[in-house]
């Protein structure tokens, strides 16, 4: 196990009728505010009359900028910029998905800058200040209401990067499971893979002795495995949707990937799949993680054996390991099908051929690997993806 340092800022409130605090909770930082969320669900449940009524009771005003789209946009941004400098706005309240919470952090790290934000998506300097966020959760997936990340899309050729950062670990976020009964099943699929890609990048690390956070990655994808399948027969099942919502949380806050190196390879495969052909996170990912495995399975036999047996439950062959770890992804992949994903391009609508350019921009011209369980130049990333036609 590595040293580590671990510490998360984000206040929690979690359970029915949680939103209702938020006036409260925004209170603490500005009275005058950005209100950021997405298309029209909001509003149509009763959200944003229930969220701006408390933010009225406790005496904040807001300016609105809603349309935020899955794979949040770089111009979006620049428009949340503009109007938290012209208002002199000092909070930003996220009420959405991954998309808008990404997007939020995005908007707080380039309004107290002179420059372009996307320069640090570009990884020229780092973000030294930020305004505070905080979100009302609707979709368990990015796990972006408690972690350091942020992921936008810049329109001037499709790049998808990401920003991590902890001032932008949002103040607090509000959970209540309740929010997510009217998802359509295609996102809760995409947003229970997308929890389940968080935790298996971070299973498949070299570094050793790590069998606490092993145990607690595996727990946690079991949970995922029985839950899934609870909420998408019963919409409304709130204990099912409890557990799915507070594991994508803790999937991303920092926790699990204590005293261990993730990989991450799979997450930057997949930006370039979303980049391009904006499609789902989830359903990208879902295509890509098969393929990363059958590409990296050698590297380290005994843990793809490991999570196939303690995840997947198949049964141990010590005279045939491969079999076994074989058989876990095959596993993982019926699991996919099961909920509604397919795990080839061709699923996702995709049917021209730009796998050399994905390659080429994963690793930026081939100047750069992509990993760290396995280090992927622009070959490796060109093989994997060929794996997923």
């Amino acid at each position: 196990m590595k040293n580590f340092e671990f510490q998360n800022p984000t206040k929690i409130i979690f359970g029915r009728g949680a939103e209702e605090k938020v006036g409260d909770e925004v209170a603490v930082y500005s009275k005058n505010i950005l209100l950021h969320f997405g298309g029209g669900s909001i509003k149509t449940s009763g959200l944003y009359d229930r969220v701006t009524a408390s933010l009225k009771k406790a005496g904040v005003a807001w300016v609105e900028l809603n349309g935020v789209k899955p794979n949040p946009r770089l111009s979006m941004v620049h428009e949340g910029v503009k109007l938290c400098k012209e208002h002199k706005l000092g909070f930003i309240l996220a009420v959405g998905g991954g998309s808008v919470i990404d997007s939020a952090k995005a908007i707080a790290m380039g309004a107290v800058i002179e420059g372009d934000v996307w320069d640090f998506y570009l990884g020229k300097g780092a973000p030294v200040d930020a305004l505070p966020i905080g979100t009302v959760l609707t979709i368990p997936a990015a796990g972006s209401e408690a972690s350091t990340g942020t992921v936008i899309t810049n329109e001037e050729g499709w790049l998808k990067r990401a920003v991590n950062s902890e001032l932008i670990y949002p103040r607090f976020s509000i959970l209540n499971p309740e929010l997510a009964f009217s998802l359509p099943k295609f996102q809760v699929a995409c947003g229970v893979t997308d929890i389940m890609a968080h935790l298996m990048e971070r299973y498949f690390t070299n570094v050793s002795h790590v069998e606490f956070t092993d145990r607690l990655l595996e727990a946690t994808m079991k949970t995922l495995i029985s839950q899934a399948p609870l909420v998408l027969s019963n919409p409304e099942d709130y204990d099912a949707w409890s557990e799915l919502m507070w594991a994508g949380t803790i999937a991303h806050n920092n926790l699990l990937n204590t005293g261990r190196v993730g990989d991450w390879a799979s997450h930057e495969i997949e930006h370039e799949i979303s980049g391009i052909y904006d499609v789902a996170h989830g359903a990208g990912l879902a295509v890509v993680f098969p393929a990363w495995m059958k590409y990296t399975l050698h590297h380290d036999l005994n843990r793809f054996v490991q999570w196939s047996v303690r995840v997947w439950n198949v049964e141990m062959d010590v005279f045939n390991p491969e079999a076994v770890a074989r058989a876990g992804i095959e596993k993982m992949e019926a699991f996919f099908h099961s909920i509604g994903l397919g795990t080839q391009l061709s699923d996702l609508g995709i049917k021209d051929n730009r796998i050399d350019e994905m390659a080429d921009k994963c690793t930026d011209g081939n100047t750069r690997t992509s990993g760290n369980f396995v280090k992927l130049d622009r070959e490796a990333v060109r093989e994997i993806l060929l794996l997923t036609q």
